[in-house]
């Protein structure tokens, strides 16, 4: 099930910094009462009466040499793209502005809900002076203020009412995998080879993916759907597109919040380099299934120990990867690309593994014979059972004396037991410690 994107949207200095920070309930980004201030975070991850989101602040992404008019279209635009919902924000006490009516007659080409907030209506005579938004098209206006946290809960109810219907995927039984990466790693051409066809536009200049297109397709070897996310697929309209690695990192949570499954795709040409280990890491944290995808393989010379040696550099930059598989391809030879699918069937599969608490217990039986549990300030951790809670990811509680006295050592031992028993190729794994009461 993908998570609603929810995008706030308005000219500079309206507070859409504030605002986003107030609702993640976090100050993650610099705000500072000057227009065009640059930012560090711009998507974080938040809920509302029990229902998530990704919220997107879009004056974070900024197009250094463009006019201020033309930042202001680039921006709404992306939330056009992006979003389920745009948030559009204006200033309460400076009116309506020409920049406003700019964002709004950009902003009258979607069908996606829009819904109007004021803020910076800091006081009642404020919250009642907003009839003047009504001019500009979108419905009621929501007085708030973002520096006070005023209203903000009324303007919430409103953007949860009218998140999509997720009754669409309920139906959906097909595996849903995606190809992230750096651009000009080989995710399109990944998508193209496995299809059979040119589905996206593909060369060798980066960000030149025209069409974000989720394909469905029935692998008739394994017999089996499956749908791929292209997160490579971004309309290019101009720099903004091209860029901005903010914007594609955006893009990439997107696709991770809709997969079952993440290959990471890495550029056997250029190695291994910090933004990967960045992407890499979104799909590790949302607890998905991991495959890393070394492409363009066939692009090297190699000897007996290149493929090994490539290996252990991804095993050590990619420390709490130690799960994902690897596998060695080249999009333009086909090289191993039959077996992405099987992988990605295998990596779904565990990630769907039940475990019978009674065999759970054996193992813990076996684990604290092997490795007995610490002594932790002249107190000894004792583990009562264990019993498995959800899958996608395998989650594990395990009862004990004190929370406090699981090392993350012990821990890791424990997942180290369970990996060795059970296939838990591909997917990261939990333990929590809950106190027997």
């Amino acid at each position: 099930m993908s998570v609603p994107v929810v995008a706030l949207v308005g000219r500079p200095n309206v507070g859409k910094s504030t605002i986003f920070n107030r609702i993640i309930n976090e100050r993650l980004s610099i705000v500072e009462d000057t227009p065009g201030v640059t930012r560090d975070r711009i998507y974080s991850r938040a809920s509302w009466l029990g229902k998530e989101f990704r919220l997107i602040d879009t004056g974070g992404i900024e197009m250094s040499g463009e006019k201020m008019s033309v930042q202001i279209k680039n921006q709404a635009e992306i939330a056009i793209d992006e979003a389920d919902v745009i948030v559009f924000i204006v200033n309460g006490q400076n009116g309506v502005t020409k920049e406003d009516e700019d964002v709004a007659k950009i902003l009258y080409r979607t069908k996606k809900p829009v819904v109007l907030a004021v803020n910076k209506a800091d006081n009642p005579e404020q919250r009642e002076n907003i009839y003047d938004f009504y001019s500009l098209g979108f419905g009621d206006p929501n007085p708030i203020s973002g520096s006070q946290g005023t209203g903000l809960g009324d303007l919430l109810d409103e953007i949860v009412k009218v998140f999509p219907n997720d009754d669409k995927d309920i139906d959906d039984e097909s595996i849903k995998f995606s190809f992230i990466g750096r651009p000009n790693v080989g995710k399109s051409s990944l998508v193209n080879a496995i299809l059979g066809d040119e589905r996206v536009i593909v060369s060798d200049m980066q960000g030149t993916t025209r069409d974000a297109v989720d394909t469905k397709y029935h692998d008739e070897k394994l017999d089996k759907d499956f749908t791929m996310i292209d997160t490579a697929g971004i309309r290019k309209r101009g720099k903004v597109y091209e860029n901005t690695e903010k914007y594609s990192v955006l893009r990439a949570l997107s696709a991770i919040d809709k997969s079952d499954v993440v290959c990471v795709v890495l550029n056997a040409e250029e190695g291994i380099r910090e933004q990967d280990k960045r992407v890499a890491g979104y799909a590790h944290n949302a607890g998905k299934g991991v495959i890393i995808v070394v492409n363009k393989w066939d692009a090297l010379k190699k000897d007996t120990h290149t493929m090994q040696d490539f290996e252990n550099q991804i095993r050590a930059e990619f420390q709490y990867l130690s799960y994902a598989p690897i596998l060695f391809t080249s999009a333009i030879k086909g090289q191993r690309l039959d077996q992405i699918p099987e992988l990605v069937t295998r990596v779904f599969d565990n990630r769907h593994r039940r475990i019978q608490s009674a065999v759970l217990n054996d193992l813990l039986l076996r684990a604290t014979s092997i490795a007995p549990t610490p002594l932790v300030n002249g107190k000894r951790l004792r583990i009562y059972y264990m019993t498995q809670v959800a899958i996608q990811p395998p989650t594990f509680v395990v009862f004990v004396n004190d929370n406090e006295l699981l090392h993350f050592s012990y821990e890791r031992f424990l997942k180290n037991q369970l990996r060795d028993t059970f296939d838990f190729e591909g997917t990261p794994i939990k333990i929590l410690p809950r106190k027997r009461k």
